[in-house]
């Protein structure tokens, strides 16, 4: 089990930067638990049409909401070219999974987990990115919550997928 599959509960009281942390580090390993144990087809597995959500193709998803938000919106690196999406498919990450090498889809998704914990390790919540979308200023603790939100999101729906795959439900 890697640091990102291991799932501690965040504290029930701490300064706000740890606890935002905890908790995105808590939804995180949530996915990851998710897809523990499947095997490659199983994380392929697609829900009900017309929905092209699979479990693999969340971690894909989410590799490119890690660089987004960290490499790009906050530190502000000149990312042009996307893990899986391409200009012909914008939801390359949630299209392509059908021969998409799992072990390596996973490897980059926790790649990019750890590069967006080292570029936010040192800097305060207060530190100001670049939106790009609407041009508008965000701080480190704007991208904390709304990267919360999104796993806590996608993790709601990874809770429906493994249930399809394989009847197993809970946290």
């Amino acid at each position: 089990m890697t640091e990102l599959e291991k799932r501690i509960d965040p504290p029930m009281a701490a300064d706000e930067a740890p606890m935002l942390h905890a908790w995105l580090d808590y939804h995180r390993a949530t996915l990851a638990l998710k897809c523990e144990g499947l095997t490659d087809d199983q994380l392929r597995l697609r829900s009900v049409p017309p929905s092209n959500l699979s479990l693999l193709g969340l971690v894909r998803h989410m590799a490119e909401v890690e660089r987004y938000w960290f490499q790009v919106i906050l530190l502000g690196e000149d990312i042009t070219v996307s893990h899986y999406c391409t200009p012909e498919n914008e939801d390359g990450d949630f299209d392509d999974v059908d021969t998409a090498d799992v072990a390596a889809d996973l490897a980059v998704w926790r790649a990019e987990v750890e590069a967006s914990r080292r570029a936010a390790a040192a800097l305060s919540l207060d530190t100001f990115g670049m939106q790009l979308r609407r041009g508008e200023e965000v701080t480190l603790r704007w991208i904390l919550v709304h990267m919360i939100e999104e796993y806590a999101r996608h993790n709601g729906h990874a809770d429906l997928l493994r249930e399809l795959v394989d009847g197993s439900t809970g946290e």
